[in-house]
């Protein structure tokens, strides 16, 4: 078998210091030799080694990329390989396959990954792993910390370990098909200079998203708990949160910073916001944003391009945004900036 490999890093906090505080790192491996992918494929708590099947030849690429609790991948695979883990890895796991089968050694039974059909596994649930190249698939990997965190931020009291989710998600329809386009824009908008690179408030956005896309979407241990109605909150708690949205409004702000502020849960928040502001608490955030976005273009000094302005406010698609900023305000931004 011929051996060829190559890996660099190919981003770092020092080429994008908009994403310093979020610890932004990529790295892209290819070639053939399986001692360099079981280095790429292997964390601190859990190695993994890759071998061949009857020492057939392979190839793969793999490109990764950790801002902040999340990281996403976008791998390929050429022939048969087979990986046995050492370690439980402490992340949430998330395969989307475009190409190609993969199984995990489940704890009763073999867990099948194809295309159309997407992975969910949490720590300990598989140290074997097959892969029946062609393959290709987006990977996302979240700290199980960070799952805790939200649950206990939305029920108000501490949750620990795993939430038993179901492994297997439907990708051609539904919440699967969200959260398949969420980590490949998430990955596409990371990678090389892409746009999200300079813009935290919309990583934060995406990777928000995913998680509550998850939690609220997908059967897990605590699925019939988020499904009660939440208690009504009391009218201060939604005036302290959208005192500390506009306080705070050019910052990465999530559910949980905006409810832990607030002194309510996540659901309580998202119900207070519902009863006596007729949206949800992003929304609202959204809504101030774009209003900080029309007053930076109307006192626009001509220094600055529509696209430099949108990205601070976290706004990274400029065709949606003329979209939605047309309709909010009846005319385009760039209009607004030439008056």
């Amino acid at each position: 078998m011929s051996v060829h490999s190559d890996r660099h890093i190919v981003g770092s906090s020092i080429r994008q210091p908009a994403l310093q505080s979020m610890a932004f790192r990529e790295t892209a491996w290819s070639g053939t030799d399986l001692d360099e992918l079981s280095e790429a494929l292997s964390t601190p708590k859990a190695a993994i080694k890759m071998t061949a099947e009857r020492n057939t030849s392979i190839a793969y690429h793999c490109n990764f990329i950790s801002v902040g609790d999340v990281s996403v991948g976008d791998c390929s695979y050429e022939g048969t390989i087979v990986g046995k883990r050492d370690g439980v890895i402490d992340r949430m796991t998330i395969f989307l396959p475009t190409q190609g089968n993969m199984s995990f050694g489940g704890k009763r039974e073999p867990i099948y990954s194809v295309p159309g059909r997407g992975v969910i596994l949490e720590p300990g649930n598989a140290r074997d792993t097959s892969i029946f190249g062609p393959r290709r698939h987006l990977c996302m990997f979240i700290d199980q910390a960070m799952i805790a965190r939200r649950l206990t931020h939305m029920f108000e009291r501490t949750i620990s370990g795993g939430i038993d989710i179901h492994p297997d998600i439907d990708l051609t329809s539904g919440p699967g098909l969200v959260l398949q386009q969420l980590v490949s824009n998430l990955h596409s908008g990371l990678s090389g200079d892409g746009l999200l690179q300079r813009s935290p408030l919309a990583v934060s956005s995406f990777c928000e998203a995913v998680v509550y896309l998850l939690l609220e979407t997908c059967s897990h241990r605590y699925s019939e708990e988020l499904a009660r109605p939440a208690p009504a909150p009391a009218p201060r708690h939604v005036k302290r949160a959208i005192d500390y949205m506009r306080e705070h409004i050019a910052e990465p702000l999530s559910l949980d910073d905006i409810a832990v502020v607030a002194e309510v849960s996540v659901r309580t928040l998202q119900q207070g916001f519902r009863q006596f502001r007729n949206t949800t608490p992003m929304s609202y955030l959204h809504e101030l944003r774009m209003q900080a976005l029309r007053q930076d273009l109307l006192e626009c000094d001509g220094k600055q391009s529509i696209a430099e302005i949108a990205l601070r406010w976290g706004f990274v698609h400029l065709g949606r945004l003329a979209a939605e900023y047309r309709k909010r305000f009846g005319e385009l931004p760039s209009q607004t900036l030439k008056r």
